[in-house]
């Protein structure tokens, strides 16, 4: 359940009331049991949600938003997306820990609450994304560290980031989860420390006993403008800088969706690891940091692409901080292979999911290797995958009120819920179409732009065209009476036992609760 600001609490009752539709069958979940096993625990799955995909999204890309819109709109702009991502996460998680099947991900609950064409749309969709994801954040690799001018070339970096990538993650789950959990350390006391760096220099405890206070948002201003001049120049800005905040959040919530098939006790430890997300709200703090120490019209923002055009980094050499940027470099350094990695596992397991379900070779049941390319997809990505997450969550609920499954019988529920998936559905939506909305205006026009930002929607809509006249057997839509909300007795015993007996039970009620539900399952036999 959630309290009053929304945040998601277990069901700690020993009641066995969750257990109300989990069929006997060993229905079509069974194949998910191939190939991956659970081997994360609640911390690792804890520390995956805080930071897993947090890289230069945060640390660099977050001064464009600055110089585009100034510290207001950029850290208005993150304050929304942290709650629309926030309703999100708590629609998925309600369905994980509902049918936390292994190797699941947010296309396998596509596949079946909406149709297989939707499942395969969405897996394509990811395994697109990460594609390009994960090579630009071995490209921004090997450019952070020419940051100090080292002698080697930059292939050779990020060939060893690569390799090193892929060893990582054909090694068992449980040490990418070791790895992630130091990695997202690092980031979450580097985050601490600039916020600490940040209320120091507003009151003048820099080298230069300077001041800053909100200096910034006096001059150059709170706000700028974008294209046009006037109140419509300030639209423009705060609508661009919003489409380009995203970056530091997506896929997070699939994250947790593609961990829960994997960890373990998942119906107690994911609502756990989906709690902590709500610290994230050190990420705004982090913007509002940013805010105080560097100006919007810095020309460094803009100057490149590298580390030097970090915020942070800016504002640290305005305030005459000298060898702190070589330290804010190396953390940035490993934020983006952090990233990068997260994204290589995210990619794995939906090739893996589609594998299971038929819809691609039956070799990436164990393996991936795959590059694609264009950047600006991935926004595209983000949105569409969010607009599914919402419309999956919404078949998901309509299921269970057709089938007579009250919200009792709910592992997890969201008050937040229904309401807040319509909100993000209609808002992701319209960020579809405003993805590379200033080509539009005159003397803006790149067809480049147009072409990344806006390929997506007819590529993705297509793909679902496509499978689902390749399978004309199969329904566009699964019929609502029809969607199976079942899991089978070796996904039962997998999932109930390492709740039942782990820990925040007595032993007296892990017992009983052990017996109640073989009871249960044995009257369902009958």
């Amino acid at each position: 359940m959630t309290n009053s600001s929304g945040e998601i609490h277990e069901k700690n009752s020993p009641s066995l009331d969750h257990t109300h539709i989990e069929s006997i069958e060993a229905g079509n979940n069974q194949h998910l049991r191939q190939g991956t096993q659970r081997r994360l625990t609640a911390r690792h799955a804890i520390f995956i949600a805080w930071g897993g995909t947090v890289g230069t999204g945060l640390f660099v890309t977050t001064g464009k938003g600055l110089s585009r819109g100034g510290p207001a709109f950029l850290v208005g702009s993150y304050i929304i997306i942290s709650l629309l991502v926030y309703s999100i996460l708590t629609a998925i998680v309600e369905m994980a820990t509902f049918l936390p099947v292994r190797g699941g991900s947010m296309s396998h609950y596509g596949t079946q609450f909406v149709s297989r064409s939707c499942g395969f749309m969405m897996s394509t969709l990811y395994i697109y994304s990460f594609a390009i994801l994960i090579p630009f954040e071995l490209v921004a690799c090997a450019i952070i560290i020419d940051f100090w001018r080292l002698p080697v070339p930059s292939a050779a970096w990020i060939t060893i980031f690569g390799v090193s990538l892929i060893l990582l993650n054909a090694l068992p789950v449980r040490w990418y989860g070791d790895a992630e959990s130091v990695f997202t350390g690092v980031k979450i006391c580097t985050i601490f420390g600039l916020l600490i760096l940040a209320i120091v220099l507003l009151f003048g405890g820099g080298p230069g006993h300077d001041r800053l206070g909100f200096r910034y948002w006096k001059h150059p201003g709170a706000t700028k403008t974008m294209i046009l001049d006037g109140h419509v120049g300030r639209l423009v800005a705060a609508v661009a800088t919003f489409v380009g905040s995203v970056l530091p959040f997506t896929f997070t919530p699939e994250m947790i969706v593609a961990t829960a098939g994997e960890i373990q006790s998942p119906r107690r430890n994911v609502p756990k690891a989906a709690g902590h997300f709500t610290w994230r709200v050190a990420f705004v703090g982090s913007v509002i940091g940013i805010s105080i120490i560097c100006p919007s019209d810095a020309e460094a923002l803009t100057a490149g692409s590298d580390a030097g055009s970090s915020p942070w980094v800016v504002g640290i050499r305005m305030a005459g901080i000298s060898g702190l940027d070589n330290v804010i470099n190396a953390v940035i350094l490993v934020a983006a292979w952090s990233t990068g990695n997260a994204f290589f596992y995210l990619a794995s397991r939906a090739l893996h999911t589609m594998a299971l379900e038929g819809n691609a070779p039956a070799i990436f049941k164990r393996s991936l290797d795959v590059l694609y390319w264009l950047l600006n997809l991935v926004n595209t990505g983000g949105y569409i995958s969010w607009v599914c997450c919402g419309v999956t969550y919404l078949r998901f609920r309509r299921a269970c009120e057709v089938q007579g499954i009250p919200d009792s019988q709910l592992t997890q529920r969201s008050w937040m819920q229904p309401y807040a998936s319509y909100v993000t559905i209609i808002v992701f939506s319209i960020l579809c179409f405003l993805n590379a909305f200033t080509v539009f205006f005159p003397g803006h026009w790149s067809l480049g732009d147009f072409i990344s930002g806006y390929i997506g929607l007819p590529v993705f809509i297509g793909i679902y065209a496509i499978h689902c006249f390749a399978h004309k057997s199969e329904p566009w839509v699964v019929p609502i009476n029809e969607i199976n909300l079942q899991i089978s007795d070796e996904e039962l015993s997998d999932v109930t036992l390492e709740d039942e007996t782990g820990s925040g039970f007595s032993t007296w009620q892990r017992l009983s609760n052990m017996v109640r539900k073989r009871a249960w399952i044995m009257s369902q036999r009958n």
